[in-house]
């Protein structure tokens, strides 16, 4: 078995990484600039991730759709050209001075519809451009460089912010962008044989037939329902609170929330050792579970206020869920057939990330009406959840992946 991706996949690698970071540079500084700027609390703060995160709600389904029908390769191009084109007009926001919390929430929108079509056709290409048996470590490769995109981007976006100004953030998003465009232009996309018409709500309902009717993918997608609501009621009262309660500066929020992603490093790199160890099943199991304790760990901050704490908790908040993600993603593309690819995948990422509104809009009310504790408190309850409804599936006795279908 050769240990050697092909060039197409290395160039999808390299483009996802630049991709990434553009979108995890923008993600951090525009809270962080609207807290300084603008005095963003929690209920501006968790109304602008609810109105950047509805394109995953709105939108998955239909551009999962399309990367079943159309070169996924012109999908992701087309969808990073629009979050480039985002994210200049949040520069040239920032630069006019023009900056508002309406204008921010707007441009986020339209940059997350970018990030849909991409998330939604990366996946369901990688079966199309690697073995089978290289699965995993394909999937290990893409989210190394997604995990590097988290440890680099918050710091650095807390950095720059601290010391050129938000301006000197956008621009590096901007240019890292343009960088992802360039990488998939020499992206070459195998050919599919073209399937036949049918009507694209018939479609929609096999792809979302298939992930309820699946007895590993129906408990996969309950769990990360759960997992994101109860991130994102974490994500409306962090920086608010980070800032209020912690005492942190915005250079120092930046640092802890670049804990997640040296966690997702951690992970990555540890994920063929870790899956290696144990059943497949119980592998799925351990990023679940290790959510629970990072969530511990965050309500520790209301004990012992320190961003030590704080920067564990989103530490272990990466190091376990990654390996879900690279596994959770491997047994997809194990048991899903290769049509149906990108409307599974939508269909995740449709209950995954439109879970996202939900919580952002539930932690910016609970904040705002209880205050950025009661939040913490909520997203450990949220997580404990999403833990029993992994443990309680029929992944507890799944020792190995099993065979592809067709």
């Amino acid at each position: 078995m050769t240990n050697q991706f092909p060039r197409p996949f290395i160039a999808l690698a390299w483009s996802n990484l630049a991709a990434q970071s553009a979108e995890q540079l923008s993600l951090a500084a525009v809270p962080i600039v609207a807290v300084l700027a603008l005095g963003a609390g929690p209920g501006e703060i968790g109304t602008l991730a609810a109105v950047q995160t509805l394109p995953f709600l709105l939108l998955s389904i239909p551009l999962g759709l399309a990367a079943d029908r159309m070169p996924r390769r012109k999908l992701m191009l087309l969808a990073e050209c629009l979050r480039a084109l985002s994210l200049f007009a949040l520069l040239a926001m920032v630069v006019t001075g023009a900056l508002s919390i309406t204008g921010l929430a707007i441009l986020g929108f339209i940059g997350a519809i970018g990030t849909v079509g991409f998330s939604v056709a990366a996946p369901a290409l990688v079966p199309a451009l690697v073995p089978r048996e290289l699965f995993a470590r394909a999937n290990g490769r893409l989210e190394l460089a997604r995990s590097a995109a988290y440890a680099g981007g918050p710091a650095l976006a807390g950095a720059l912010v601290a010391w050129a100004g938000a301006p000197a953030a956008f621009v590096l998003a901007s240019v890292l962008s343009a960088a992802a465009v360039a990488l998939l232009w020499r992206l070459v996309e195998p050919s599919r044989p073209a399937a036949a018409p049918r009507h694209p709500l018939l479609e929609i309902r096999d792809g979302a037939r298939f992930v309820w009717r699946q007895q590993f993918l129906r408990p996969m997608m309950l769990t990360g329902i759960a997992w994101n609501i109860s991130w994102f009621v974490l994500q409306a009262a962090y920086v608010p609170y980070a800032v209020r309660a912690l005492g942190l500066s915005a250079q120092a929020v930046g640092v802890t929330l670049a804990c997640y992603g040296a966690g997702m490093v951690l992970g990555a790199l540890s994920a063929t050792r870790i899956v290696g160890a144990m059943p497949f099943g119980r592998a799925i199991q351990f990023g679940p579970a290790m959510s629970v304790l990072a969530a511990a760990v965050m309500v520790a901050t209301l004990f012992m206020p320190t961003g030590v704490l704080a920067a564990a908790s989103f530490f272990l908040f990466g190091a376990g869920p990654i390996i879900w993600t690279i596994t959770s993603t491997t047994l997809r593309q194990s048991v899903v057939p290769s049509a149906m690819l990108g409307r599974v995948s939508s269909v995740f990422l449709a209950a995954n990330a439109g879970a996202r509104p939900i919580g952002a809009a539930l932690g910016g009310f609970v904040g705002a009406t209880w205050g950025e504790p009661a939040c913490l408190w909520l997203a450990l309850a949220g997580f404990a959840l999403q833990a029993w409804a992994i443990f309680a599936s029929s992944l507890t006795g799944l020792r190995r992946l099993p065979d592809p279908v067709a």
